[in-house]
């Protein structure tokens, strides 16, 4: 006949704390998938978004308007410990234009997010004189709250070493530049170099230099931002300028060699054609703003969302709230 067996009850205790646990752990799951899809909480560490968004601002930035994202990349928050993960893009409610605050992945390394205006669309033609921005032609306004520190004027004579492409000029003055769309052909030159470079990595493409066997691979994450990110020197050791062989887009002093994308000679092709939208994105303090006038394009895959408003502030100079920043929606 059958043998049954009675396990004792569980303590009603720690059947309590089991089910607690459980709760939160469900409670965690959905705030996690909240805040990867739909809504996410930022807190903005630099003033270059003053007078718009303040140092010490904690916001919410919806991720929903512009097409919800799965994540591309799991793992330990702060970290380079993950590995990535396909994605899936939702569709869009409507496209970022100019004027709105969009939250982005930083080109030059993804694991950090920026908050800066969309201030020229795909097609644009982007140019600033005298510190005012011009597309296509017509001056565009500072937004409100934006301002300027500085009261002098770079010279149009002045290029700054470190400004996008190397040829554009500086902040002040900054040469008419087109903002790539989809499915615009450049043709592949020499002086075309950089904007290439760019483009094809942004795109996703595979490109590296080979001379005499050697293969120097191009990257778009920069040594300097690894190092801001993580505060150790070695970041910098796998890189051409520091012996080892990883190329970036911006470089001088690229090596000779033949440049490959995809495995397969550029000199092969004539024309590259641009695979998706790009945007110019600055901020609202526009003497004290590291943006796209120093790193370029932000590419439409890298847009993650809209900032909406401030949910809480705080001075981070005395660590004291700013009570009447909070609720404020950002315009």
């Amino acid at each position: 006949r059958a043998i049954s067996v009675n396990f004792p009850s569980m303590n009603p205790k720690i059947s309590k704390i089991i089910n607690e646990i459980r709760s939160l752990f469900i409670l965690v799951i959905i705030v996690l998938t909240l805040k990867v899809t739909i809504f996410e909480l930022y807190i903005v560490p630099t003033g270059s978004m003053e007078n718009t968004i303040m140092t010490g601002d904690f916001l919410t930035g919806n991720r929903f308007i512009y097409g919800m994202r799965t994540p591309d990349w799991i793992g330990i928050p702060f970290t380079d410990i993950g590995f990535s993960v396909p994605s899936i893009k939702f569709p869009s409610f409507r496209e970022p234009k100019r004027g709105d605050v969009i939250i982005f992945k930083f080109p030059r390394d993804t694991r950090q997010k920026y908050v800066k205006r969309c201030v020229a669309e795909p097609g644009d033609i982007f140019e600033v004189k005298n510190k005012v921005i011009y597309l296509n032609g017509d001056p565009y306004p500072l937004p409100e709250n934006g301002k300027f520190r500085m009261p002098s004027t770079l010279s149009e004579t002045f290029t700054q070493s470190d400004i996008f492409l190397g040829n554009q000029g500086n902040k002040d003055q900054f040469k008419k530049l087109k903002i790539p769309q989809k499915g615009d052909q450049i043709k592949v030159s020499p002086e075309n170099a950089k904007l290439l470079l760019h483009l094809m990595l942004l795109d996703g493409h595979e490109l590296k230099l080979v001379n005499n066997g050697i293969e120097f691979p191009f990257t778009m994450v920069s040594p300097d931002e690894l190092y801001r990110r993580k505060g150790k020197e070695e970041v910098y050791k796998p890189y051409y300028n520091w012996g080892g062989s990883l190329l970036v887009p911006w470089l001088d002093n690229i090596p000779k060699g033949s440049l490959l994308i995809d495995g397969q000679p550029i000199s092969n092709l004539d024309y590259y054609t641009v695979e998706q939208d790009y945007y110019w994105a600055m901020g609202d303090n526009r003497d004290d703003s590291l943006d796209s006038r120093f790193w370029g394009f932000v590419p439409k895959s890298y847009i993650l969302g809209e900032a909406l408003f401030s949910y809480f502030s705080l001075d981070l100079e005395t660590w004291l709230p700013r009570l009447d920043r909070i609720g404020t929606i950002l315009q």
